[in-house]
């Protein structure tokens, strides 16, 4: 499933130091897997075995959904932050597995979210099928615009599965095209395998992002969408999700489903 778009960091010698190891990390173990050994460091003696009763992962399940460990820390903001820190919305539980949205690195994530946009059923909406510097410019104009908008994969499982936009439809040429509302918060989604379409894994977290949004945003009252008409599975996932048909409007390159999910209704559809 699709929506359509109208429309990235002379080494002196220093005495060996073994870093504290991250939260979650065995004690004496090496932080950094891919470091070459340093054969003047002193020996590290090994970790105590560990035994099944400390098997945190099995045993001692948080009350809140683990962060996804996707692309580790989040990078600091460079710009001004008119979506309410996406980086931070932390993971949610969904139907179909524990869901965070990741913000985009373009040295990472680049030849991913490429080769989504070039497989036929999203260049038909998206309209970013080429090489990977196509892509790259759409991306760089929201990692280095003014924050409006922030691209985003969608990792279920600990897996990039889908990519998002979240972005200020109140601040966008969109609001030339409805009655916006101030704070109206946009969202794009794109399926990225065909096997985790049309299983109702992009209703589902359609319907989590949008709870994300209003959760996290108390200014916004309204989640808006604007995908194509044609595109009837992109349509049907949304209204599933909890949006509502508000209208239809011609927008640059489409014919378009202006779609709500409103907060005063958001438990009533």
């Amino acid at each position: 499933m699709t929506t359509g778009v109208p429309p990235a960091r002379p080494v002196t010698s220093v005495p060996p130091v073994t870093p504290a190891p991250p939260a979650g990390c065995t004690p004496g173990a090496p932080t950094d897997p891919l470091a070459p050994a340093d054969p003047t460091a002193p020996a590290i003696p090994p970790a105590p075995p560990v035994s099944s009763t400390d098997d945190t992962l099995d045993l001692h399940l948080p009350a809140d959904p683990p962060a996804v460990p996707y692309g580790g820390a989040a990078e600091p903001p460079a710009r001004p932050d008119l979506l309410d820190a996406v980086a931070e919305w932390g993971p949610v539980t969904t139907p179909a597995g524990v869901f965070q949205l990741v913000p985009v690195r373009l040295e990472r994530d680049l030849r991913l979210i490429t080769a989504w946009m070039n497989d036929p059923a999203v260049a038909a909406f998206w309209r970013l099928a080429g090489p990977a510097e196509v892509t790259a410019a759409h991306l760089r104009a929201q990692v280095g615009g003014d924050g409006r908008s922030v691209p985003c994969l969608g990792v279920l499982a600990g897996v990039p599965m889908s990519y998002w936009e979240v972005y200020r439809a109140d601040l966008d040429p969109l609001a030339r095209h409805y009655p916006a509302r101030p704070h109206d918060t946009g969202l794009h989604l794109l399926i990225g395998g065909v096997a985790d379409r049309g299983r109702g894994i992009g209703t589902a977290l359609l319907r989590a992002v949008s709870d994300l949004v209003l959760d996290r945003r108390p200014m916004c009252n309204r989640v808006i969408a604007e995908p194509d008409l044609r595109n009837l599975p992109s349509v049907a996932a949304f209204l599933g999700a909890g949006f509502r048909l508000a209208a239809e409007a011609e927008l640059p390159g489409k014919r378009a489903a202006l779609l709500v999910r409103d907060r005063v209704l958001r438990h009533a559809l």
